[in-house]
């Protein structure tokens, strides 16, 4: 384990899994002196690890990292935690970006990358993560079997979704779903503008800021994992309607005329 020099208290404390000594080293100072409390995972398994000891604000995440991989880590981290994940990748390709956003990662760069642009991406992230990590939301719906409504309180409908803004919880033809937190923003956003279309920048803006670095795979990902929890079949929505070229909308479908 590899801690940066001068440590406080105030200091936003972050795991970086990484097994490559060139980046730790540079990494460590180079986060040390923005301000950041360093602690270094070398292997997947040690990751696992540190996180429960060390409790950070926000984990850099290797793809590639020996005994478990940062994909295998992602997701155990986010079986019970939304603390901020930012995936870093060698390879660079769509396919690791995509799997890394499906599994729960808020961001990725890919090396090599700027210390300054990585800097501003994780800032971004932590401005845009509440400073409570919640529990997840498996863990939290345990006290309400057999998918039940919540009493009325601010709540969204439409197409047979019920959003829930002020427990976090949606239904969805009477059954809980749990959705991760930039999910239920989006779906939020989405069914708060029924029938109107919103662009890809306007999506953007709300859901991950106007200071976001990444690209629009992001969006598209979550847009896809939203269809697989609220469409009755994915491959042909009814729902949430690709206006190709310009964003997405929801729509409310019309019932099947006799």
């Amino acid at each position: 384990m590899t801690t940066a020099p001068h440590q406080s208290l105030s200091l936003t404390k972050v795991l970086l899994a990484e097994d490559e000594e060139s980046f730790i080293d540079a990494l460590v100072v180079g986060l040390a002196r923005e301000g950041f409390d360093v602690t270094v995972a070398r292997d997947g398994n040690e990751a696992i690890r540190l996180f429960d000891e060390v409790a950070p604000d926000l984990i850099l995440l290797d793809l590639m990292l020996p005994k478990l991989s940062g994909i295998d880590v992602c997701r155990a981290i986010r079986a019970r935690s939304s603390v901020p994940i930012i995936m870093v990748t060698a390879k660079g390709t769509e396919i690791d970006t995509v799997v890394g956003l499906e599994v729960g990662a808020d961001d990725y760069v890919a090396k090599p990358y700027r210390l300054r642009e990585l800097v501003a991406r994780m800032r971004a992230v932590l401005r845009r993560t509440p400073s409570t990590d919640p529990a997840p939301r498996a863990a939290a719906g345990v006290d309400r079997p057999g998918g039940r409504q919540p009493a009325a309180s601010s709540q969204l409908e439409a197409g047979g979704i019920v959003v829930d803004t002020d427990r976090h919880l949606v239904f969805v033809r009477g059954e809980e779903v749990h959705l991760r937190r930039k999910e239920f923003e989006l779906l939020t956003l989405l069914m708060e503008n029924v029938g109107r279309v919103l662009t890809r920048d306007v999506l953007i803006d709300r859901v991950w800021g106007a200071d976001y670095y990444g690209d629009t795979k992001t969006l598209d990902v979550h847009i896809k994992r939203l269809r697989s929890h609220l469409e009755e079949d994915p491959s042909s929505p009814r729902l949430i309607t690709t206006i190709r070229g310009v964003g997405y909308r929801f729509d409310e479908p019309r019932p099947p005329q006799r």
